[in-house]
């Protein structure tokens, strides 16, 4: 107790004594000077160092003061940096700070003084600054050289997209100096007459050897410059995580991102810091490094992660439960065992990484472009059975583990490939058929569905088909099909068969697919109902059948409008009474059409219900060709045909009728209507899809109409494309058509009658009137009435020419004394005899002009000629020469008549031709070798029938015959 009472005595008086010292020290302001203030420079960081001490401090006491720092350039008064820096002095201390420069130190003076103030709480108020130290002059220039050109700062680091300050020192002041940055010129700001600055913002990384700066003077060699290192910005450290594989060691790994190391400047340093052990590690390398787990079962880490340059500093820190990191091994001696058509055994093992430790293992399995995973929990060694392979199939198989409790990562695969056997088909086909009933016959078309890869057991080789006629079971009939088909097409007589179908390969046969065709397949009748589809597809739905139904069967065509329509059928079990049926196949405005069967007891199909419908309806696409008929002043008749079935893109429900006219009315029925382009019409609405004809009444005569007939369907009407356009006609025009009709037809057929008897008209009508005037040809004609009767003699007149006409027959007739006989073949042009005036003949005497049968007129005006009338009912036998024949025959000379052979009797004729004048007198002797046979005209026929036997040698005519022959006579 009493040395208690003496130490606490002793603490009193010495706490009262440094009461008494406080406040004697403390009464008074304290005004500390800093003292021996000393600048140096750095001048690859462009830094000023200031150091100074406080003199005035007792020996052991602490003071906290403030400091202020003034900076100038290039004079005192111009102070570019203030700067107040608050710190605990001691007695004797070295106080320092420093402060970089933008501008780089060499290119101009710098002066630097401090001044300072007790800010301690312990020294009462009103608190004073010192006085200012002497300015401290910092200038290099001074210690440069003689260079006459020089260039700062000296291989300046900065980050990308710093701002940096560049300056040239000229020894004498010139102003033909000349700048440029990567070979652009840049213009500056000239500080002095020796200095000019130069101001770079947000420098650009352009290269890791750095960006050239130099100058030059113009008209010299002098060329000074600088390397800027301009590096990429340190990035904080991304994906920073640690993982244990083994519990012994922790890999932390980390994306470094952009490397920021230049060749002057190594890259940026990372090392790692745990927190609970207080240890720290300098990593070897910049995107990983190892950390040795503590052998004391520390599970709990927390590691800060720290990267550094020369610039800057960047720091992520993680925390984790050792337990929840683990990253296991790869696994490892993978074994295939029991490998079977379409099973296989998988083994595996793990690296231990302690006990009672679960991984989980993922299993691969890669086939036919399909990927299968299968999950599996193990603790040492795996193993998984493989099954549902499909046979003769190339697998690969591979696993990877992960721990079980807290999943972390999974390992690195580790897999082997491996094939499957090949086995009999295993499962039966899906048949189905479609029947035709054609007269007698019926044909049968089946299909069935391939197998799968699963059931077939290796490579489909080929399909039989076996065929039983259930009235003759002894029939039997065996077709083999090679693959890949999936249908062939039988055609039967009319019967009940049983058909059995199986898949075949290499190494058997599969189970039997069995289906019946019955007499009455094909023909079952059975009303057609309606169904909608929607997005799911087409919803069926039947009534039950009674027990006898083993299953139900649901077909149709993807493609009904292809020939080949892709037939598909679903198979549904007997207690189903609906389905959907979905395809990727079906399309909007198609209609599909649907058949339900029903399975007996005996595998035999008979048809329940039709069903039809669109997946989804669309308005018509196209109108109807419309006819018009029976049109009158007052109305016109509308007639379509209807639509093909599988081209309708909806159920037609009925049509609009549209009218327009300039009257703007409605008819009774019709209702006024706007159209999308806005025109007013009228229309009439069809509810009948059936009715194709509709009457267009109360109209006006003579007026302009134009009509259209468009389908609609639930969804909407066709399209409003080209009216057409009708005018109704006046009330009396029917009446007037139905006359003059007939009476244009009549004219027309009595037109076309004459023009194709025009040559028949013109003989019998006007035929060719020849002109006795002009002919100079004379005969004599002889009347039997009055044999007597002489107009004119022989001698009168000048005889021109006999022309001999010849038909195309060839029988032969012989004229009396020819010795030769002509066929017709032989000559094919008219052959001429020219008879020649007697040397008696003196003068010429009056012409006489001869009488036309067909013209009773004489020229009566001629005084000259002799009229001799002749009976037109007088045959051609009493015709005759006026003179006997017999005398102008005479005249021939008898080598012509020789010379003329055999003619056809009956069929040649013998024309008197006259020329339109006679020879003049004295001109007795000649006559005209080509007589103008163009001018010619017939006068009469005499046939060569009624010609006298041969005349005799003493004639009294010494006339001369010439027989022209012409081109034609061969």
């Amino acid at each position: 107790m009493a040395l208690s009472a003496v130490s606490q005595a002793t603490f009193l008086l010495a706490l009262l004594s440094f009461r008494t010292y406080q406040s004697e020290v403390l009464s008074e302001p304290l005004l500390l000077t800093p003292e021996s203030l000393k600048v140096s420079i750095n001048s690859t960081q462009q830094c000023l160092h200031l150091q100074w001490r406080i003199h005035s401090l007792t020996y052991h006491q602490e003071l906290k003061m403030t400091f202020q720092i003034e900076i100038s350039r290039i004079k005192t008064s111009n102070v570019i940096w203030a700067e107040k820096y608050s710190t605990i002095v001691k007695w004797d201390q070295v106080l320092q700070w420093s402060w970089e420069s933008e501008l780089p130190l060499e290119c101009a003076t710098h002066f630097v003084r401090v001044r300072s103030t007790v800010d301690d709480a312990r020294v009462p108020e009103p608190r004073f600054w010192s006085s200012w130290t002497s300015w401290e002059e910092v200038d290099v220039q001074n210690s440069l050289g003689h260079d006459p050109l020089f260039v700062f700062p000296k291989d300046k680091l900065v980050e990308e997209g710093s701002n940096v300050t560049i300056c040239y020192i000229s020894r004498s002041p010139r102003n033909n100096i000349s700048c440029y940055l990567e070979d652009v010129q840049i213009y500056g700001e000239q500080l002095d007459p020796n200095v000019s600055v130069f101001n770079l913002n947000n420098v650009p990384f352009i290269r890791k050897r750095g960006t050239n700066f130099f100058c030059k003077v113009n008209e010299s060699d002098v060329i000074k410059g600088i390397v800027l290192f301009v590096s990429k910005v340190l990035e904080e450290p991304k994906d920073f995580s640690c993982e244990t594989r083994d519990f012994k060691t922790l890999k932390c790994a980390w994306d470094p991102g952009t490397d920021t190391g230049l060749p002057k400047y190594s890259f940026q340093s990372y090392s790692l810091f745990e927190s609970f052990s207080g240890k720290k590690k300098v990593c070897e390398h910049r995107n990983w490094c190892t950390w040795q787990v503590a052998r004391d079962s520390q599970e709990t880490y927390n590691f800060t992660l720290l990267a550094e340059n020369y610039l800057r500093s960047r720091s992520v820190n993680i925390s984790f439960n050792l337990t929840h990191r683990v990253h296991p091994m790869t696994p490892f001696n993978v074994v295939l065992e029991n490998i079977s058509a379409t099973n296989a055994s998988m083994t595996w093992k793990v690296h231990s990484i302690g006990n009672n430790f679960t991984f989980l293992c993922q299993i691969e399995l890669h086939g036919e472009g399909k990927v299968i995973q299968h999950n599996v929990s193990i603790e040492m060694n795996g193993q998984y059975f493989l099954s549902e392979l499909e046979p003769v199939t190339e697998y690969m198989t591979r696993v990877r583990c992960a721990a079980a409790n807290h999943f972390w990562k999974w390992s690195e695969w580790i897999g082997q490939n491996f094939s499957t056997l090949e086995a009999a088909p295993s499962k039966a086909l899906d048949v189905w058929r479609n029947v035709k009933s054609v007269l007698g016959s019926c044909t049968v078309t089946l299909f069935w569905r391939p197998l799968s890869k699963l059931h077939a057991g290796g490579k489909i080789l080929f399909y039989n088909v076996v065929i039983e006629n259930l009235e003759k079971p002894s029939s039997l009939k065996l077709l083999s099909i090679p693959a890949p088909a999936n249908g062939t097409e039988l055609t039967l007589d009319q019967g009940s068969y049983q058909i059995y179908v199986t898949a075949n390969n290499s190494m058997g046969t599969s189970p039997t697919s069995v289906i019946v065709i019955s007499r009455d397949s094909g023909s079952e009748e059975v009303k057609e109902g309606r169904v909608q589809g929607t997005e799911d597809g087409f919803f069926m739905s039947w009534k039950p059948q009674s027990g006898e139904a083993i299953g139900y069967v649901v077909d149709w065509c993807d493609h009904p409008r292809d020939q080949a329509c892709d037939l598909q059928w679903e198979n549904l079990g007997p207690k189903t009474t609906s389905t959907i049926i979905s395809s990727d196949a079906f399309r909007p405005g198609v209609r599909y059409n649907f058949r339900i069967y029903g399975i007996s007891t005996k595998k035999i199909a008979y048809l329940l219900e039709r069903k039809t419908g669109y997946s989804k309806e669309l308005a018509p696409s196209d109108n109807p060709q419309v006819v018009i008929s029976n049109l009158t002043s007052h109305s016109f008749n509308l007639s379509w045909k209807d639509y093909s079935i599988d081209s309708q893109p909806g159920f037609i429900q009925g049509y609009h009728v549209y009218l327009k006219s300039k009257a703007e009315q409605c008819q009774p029925g019709f209702e006024k209507a706007v159209l999308s382009d806005n025109s007013v019409c009228c229309k009439h609405k069809i509810d009948s899809p059936e009715q194709k004809t509709f009457l267009v009444e109360h109209l006006q005569p003579e007026s302009f109409y134009e009509f259209l007939v468009t389908p609609y369907t639930s969804v909407g009407e066709g399209p409003h494309d080209t009216f057409t356009k009708v005018t109704t006609p006046d009330e009396y025009s029917h009446v007037l058509i139905r006359i003059i009709l007939p009476m244009i037809f009549c004219l027309l057929l009595i037109m076309i009658l004459c023009y194709l008897k025009t040559q028949w008209m013109k003989e019998k009508c006007y035929p060719d009137i020849p002109d006795p005037y002009k002919s100079s040809v004379l005969s004599l004609i002889k009347s039997k009435e009055n044999p007597h009767l002489t107009i004119m003699n022989v001698n009168d007149c000048i005889p021109d020419a006999i022309e001999v006409v010849n038909k195309p027959e060839g029988r032969k007739i012989q004229f009396s004394g020819a010795r030769k006989s002509l066929t017709e073949t032989e000559c094919t042009k008219p052959v001429y005899l020219y008879l020649l005036p007697t040397e008696n003949y003196s003068s010429p005497g009056p012409c006489i002009c001869f009488e036309n049968f067909t013209y009773n007129q004489a020229a009566s005006d001629s005084g000259s000629c002799g009229h001799v009338s002749i009976p037109p009912e007088a045959p051609p036998s009493q015709l005759g020469l006026l003179t006997s024949p017999e005398n102008l025959l005479k005249t021939l000379d008898k080598n012509y008549v020789n010379s003329l052979g055999e003619i056809s009797a009956g069929e040649s004729s013998l024309n008197y031709v006259s020329q339109l004048a006679s020879p003049l007198s004295g001109d007795k002797d000649s006559f005209p070798t080509n007589p103008p046979m163009s001018e010619y005209k017939m006068q009469m026929a005499v046939p060569l029938g009624l010609t006298s036997p041969s005349p005799s040698e003493n004639s009294s005519l010494s006339s001369i015959a010439l027989l022209d022959h012409g081109e034609h006579c061969r």
